[in-house]
C-alpha cells in the first residue's frame, strides 16, 4: 500500500528476493463454500466432503456500480444461500479478479467504479469485503486468490502435479 517506486541497481546491490509462496486449498474435508467474483455473473457452490450440495450462478454487473453495499449485499446473499445448504461452515474460498494479498483487494476491475467514484468507501469497505463477511457468517476461515492463482489450483488438483500455470479469461485476465 505505498507507492511503486523504480529503482535502478546494479545486480550486487539488488535486494534479496523476498517471495513467500504459499500452499492454499485442495481440501475437499468438511463443509466448504466456493464463491467466484465475475464480472456479470457471480457463482456459488456448497460442498460437503468433496460432494457438491448446492450450485448457483446469478447475473450482476459489479463493474457498472459505485456503491459498496450492491457488492457486500451479493456477496452476502450468495454465501448465506450456499450455507443454508450445509450442517456448518468450515472454510470459504473465493476466486477474483484483481489483485489480492493477504485475503484484501488491492485492486479489481469488478470494483473500478468504487474506487475512481468513492475512494474512502474502497478503503473503507471494499479492501476487507470478504473477510468481513467471513466474520459476519462466524469467524469462517477464508482464502481469496485471484483468478489466476485458482486456475491453477483448479489444474493442478485435476492433474494431481503441482507445477501447473494457469490462465483465467473472463472480463479480466489472470495467471497463476
Amino acid at each position: 500500500e505505498r507507492h511503486l517506486q523504480i529503482v535502478d541497481l546494479p545486480l550486487e546491490q539488488c535486494p534479496e528476493s523476498n517471495e513467500t509462496p504459499k500452499s492454499i486449498g485442495g481440501h475437499l474435508d468438511g463443509c466448504r463454500i466456493g464463491f467466484d467474483a465475475g464480472g456479470s455473473d457471480r457463482k456459488v457452490s456448497s460442498v460437503v466432503e468433496g460432494e457438491a450440495t448446492y450450485s448457483e450462478e446469478v447475473v450482476w454487473f459489479p463493474k457498472l456500480q459505485n456503491d459498496p453495499s450492491y457488492h457486500y449485499a451479493g456477496i452476502m446473499d450468495a454465501m448465506k444461500t450456499a450455507a443454508s445448504k450445509m450442517p456448518r461452515v468450515d472454510a470459504i474460498g473465493v476466486s477474483t479478479a484483481g489483485v489480492v494479498i493477504g485475503n484484501r483487494i488491492m485492486t479489481s476491475s469488478l470494483f473500478l467504479k468504487v474506487k475512481n467514484e468513492n475512494p474512502e468507501a474502497f478503503e473503507k469497505v471494499v479492501k476487507n469485503i470478504y473477510t468481513d463477511i467471513a466474520k459476519e457468517l462466524g469467524n469462517v476461515p477464508i482464502e481469496v486468490a485471484n483468478d489466476g492463482d485458482v486456475t491453477a489450483l483448479a489444474g493442478a488438483m485435476d492433474l494431481n502435479d503441482n507445477n501447473v500455470l494457469g490462465v483465467a479469461m473472463g472480463r479480466s485476465d489472470a495467471g497463476g
